[in-house]
């Protein structure tokens, strides 16, 4: 335990798998963590306001979180949305650093993540490893040369200061670890047990056309443009992604999960694109056309309608 009283840090939002993470760690491992967490400045759904609460409350966990440059949020999304079609880079990337950034504050050198995300879903470097150093080089918010953001957005050097990892002699002060590495991970299981502790799914608020399930992703509509957008770059989105583990958990068939994608998958929901302008003040034809730009033509084709659809849908494969 450090000067402060913490044993541990634990990078958290508001969501299933962090009512888990923080459980283990108080409940469990009876450690008196502290809890870092990133906001994204969009206007937050009932759930999502009442989840974070709800994990301070019922852990009985102090929470330090950082609402970034609101202003700053608003010019790097509309650049890297346009740019490189990854609209929330900046947020992504300080969910990455921030936790570091506080964890050297706190002289907490324990710092707590859930899952390795490359090696539960892939990635480059998807090795299955207890260790979360890597963490910050694994795809999900490569850095950007500053140089290019401070020339084509218009900002000072200091404005960038969270983006930035600490120095690897910094970094070598810590231990970061990946909970799934010890114990089996599994979204539904963290769900129910979740729910059992205070946290609120979607039920009633709000019925996701591209989705499908109502407890993953929750805390805002407008963050979830950024996960859609895989769909036009890479074929698939988080209909996908869920209906595999559905499969996977034993839960449907890969028939019923095709369906399932062939439904949803390319269906991004109409609310999300409206939170999403509004924020970043495009109007919804300026958000489509953008969209329209960054759709793989290797993958995409247009239809007599003008709609873009997959040449090689899973369903046609069965």
């Amino acid at each position: 335990m450090n000067g402060d009283g913490y044993d541990c840090a634990i990078a958290v939002s508001g969501g299933k798998d962090s009512h888990y993470q923080v459980y283990l760690m108080k409940k469990v491992m009876n450690m008196n963590p502290i809890l870092f967490s990133v906001e994204d400045n969009f206007p937050m759904t009932k759930a999502g306001q009442h989840n974070l609460k709800n994990i301070s409350e019922e852990f009985s966990c102090n929470i330090i979180s950082i609402k970034p440059n609101i202003n700053l949020q608003k010019k790097l999304m509309r650049y890297m949305f346009e740019k490189y079609g990854k609209p929330t880079w900046y947020l992504d990337r300080l969910i990455y650093t921030y936790p570091l950034i506080m964890a050297l504050k706190f002289n907490t050198p324990l710092l707590v993540y859930g899952e390795n995300v490359s090696y539960e879903y892939g990635g480059a470097d998807s090795e299955e490893t207890y260790s979360a150093k890597e963490q910050i080089n694994n795809g999900v918010a490569t850095g950007i040369d500053e140089n290019e953001l401070i020339e084509n957005v218009g900002m000072a050097l200091q404005d960038l200061s969270f983006t930035r990892a600490p120095k690897q002699s910094e970094l070598d002060k810590l231990d970061p670890i990946y909970l799934s590495y010890f114990i089996p991970w599994n979204s539904v299981s963290n769900y129910v047990f979740a729910k059992k502790h205070g946290f609120h799914d979607l039920s009633h608020e709000w019925n996701r056309t591209h989705h499908v399930e109502n407890f993953d992703q929750i805390d805002s509509r407008a963050y979830l443009v950024h996960s859609w957008m895989k769909y036009p770059k890479f074929g698939h989105a988080s209909a996908t992604d869920y209906a595999a583990r559905f499969v996977r958990y034993g839960m449907i068939t890969r028939a019923e999960a095709v369906e399932l994608v062939r439904k949803h998958d390319h269906n991004i929901d109409p609310l999300s694109v409206r939170d999403f302008c509004d924020f970043c003040g495009y109007t919804e034809t300026e958000f489509w056309n953008i969209v329209d730009t960054l759709y793989n033509t290797d993958l995409f084709t247009k239809d007599s309608f003008g709609n873009w659809v997959l040449k090689h849908p899973v369903w046609e494969k069965d």
